[in-house]
């Protein structure tokens, strides 16, 4: 893809931001029309209930896995140089953040992505929720919690297995990608006929899961055509609200606009009107009968800020984008925030069960 057109017309910062606008309208709109959660995919695995949540998941992340790694084994991107692979990762982060990640999503009852999504549809404990979130992303990413980031980062790092590359790791090869694609794509057919996930909403996790390895090619292919040096990647939600505040807080200075920033406007803007387009658009407050107190918003959400940043991303930029690209830390990452989630689920809310059963393109209760 052609990028130089819109880089002379509106610069290289601007047209990065673009990128991330576009993919974020895409992923607020069906995040909001789907309810798209891991925290609600986890649990019904835990309940063992017989719900969509689920084999939407598994038809996204095999989506993501499979078409993420045909583009690598055909050459149409090479990610050896990404935040990923260029650099050694931290194991103890993805163990520890995941971990604090995943109780976190679980007492703000859906992770940062979901948050956000469900604030723009008009969710106030959510926009409470994802303003301390950012805050104490920021605080880790570049503020006062970067040494405390940093020790339980440098506890154990993948150089000491070689590699963050699973392919690689495992011995088997460059085509270790398409057969993990592969599998998944039968397990989540499996499940999803098992369930029986209407049709819309696989074409929706399709879809959903395409969204991964487009930010990655469009990423790459402008990588490739700008004069000052950027790194490939994907959607992720927890340094895009870091950078997002450095924005804000430049007033709106173009050296800091990058496709965080875009990502982070274009789902809101998506999430917004989907939600409006549809009229489920509420506004909810800590008023609403049954809701929890805000304090555990609070402490919700300061692990997910915390955690996200030190396992290098939420549940879509470790889980996805990193899962996508077969990164150990990022499996690890994903892998420690189900298993946190599932754990601080029974001990939080014991076995509670949520109607998880909805219309088709139903906004799930947060």
């Amino acid at each position: 893809m052609d990028f130089v057109p819109l880089i002379d017309a509106i610069g290289e910062p601007a047209t990065f931001a673009v990128i991330g606008l576009a993919l974020g309208l895409a992923f607020g709109a069906i995040a909001e029309r789907t309810g798209f959660c891991t925290r609600s995919a986890a649990l019904e695995l835990s309940h063992s209930k017989a719900g969509r949540m689920l084999p939407l998941w598994l038809v996204a992340f095999a989506t993501a896995v499979i078409v993420t790694q045909a583009l690598i084994f055909s050459g149409h991107i090479d990610l050896a140089d990404t935040r990923f692979f260029g650099t050694a990762q931290s194991l103890s982060g993805a163990v520890i953040g995941g971990a604090l990640f995943g109780v976190g999503m679980v007492l703000t009852r859906g992770c940062a992505s979901r948050l956000l999504v469900l604030g723009a549809s008009g969710n106030l404990r959510a926009v409470f929720s994802i303003a301390v979130i950012a805050a104490v992303a920021w605080a880790t990413y570049q503020g006062p919690l970067v040494p405390l980031r940093n020790a339980a980062a440098g506890l154990l790092m993948t150089s000491s297995i070689g590699t963050n590359d699973l392919s690689v790791a495992s011995g088997t090869g460059s085509g270790t990608g398409l057969v993990a694609g592969i599998l998944l794509a039968l397990l989540a057919l499996s499940v999803a006929i098992l369930r029986k996930l209407p049709p819309l909403y696989g074409v929706a996790g399709i879809v959903f899961g395409a969204l991964i390895p487009a930010g990655w090619y469009l990423t790459y292919q402008f990588s490739l055509q700008v004069f000052e040096s950027v790194q490939a990647d994907s959607l992720s939600f927890m340094r895009p609200l870091a950078n997002t505040l450095n924005f804000a807080a430049s007033g709106g200075d173009e050296s800091f606009l990058s496709m965080d920033v875009g990502l982070f406007a274009g789902t809101v803007a998506g999430a917004a009107a989907a939600s409006l387009f549809a009229r489920s658009f509420k506004v909810r407050t800590f008023a609403d009968p049954g809701t929890p107190h805000w304090l555990r918003y609070v402490a919700g959400s300061v692990l997910m800020g915390f955690g996200g940043i030190l396992a290098v991303g939420c549940t879509i930029g470790a889980g996805f984008t990193g899962g996508a690209v077969l990164a150990i830390s990022s499996l690890v990452a994903l892998a420690s925030m189900i298993l946190s989630a599932i754990v601080a689920d029974r001990v939080v809310d014991g076995r509670k069960t949520q109607n998880t059963e909805q219309a088709p393109f139903a906004v799930a209760a947060e």
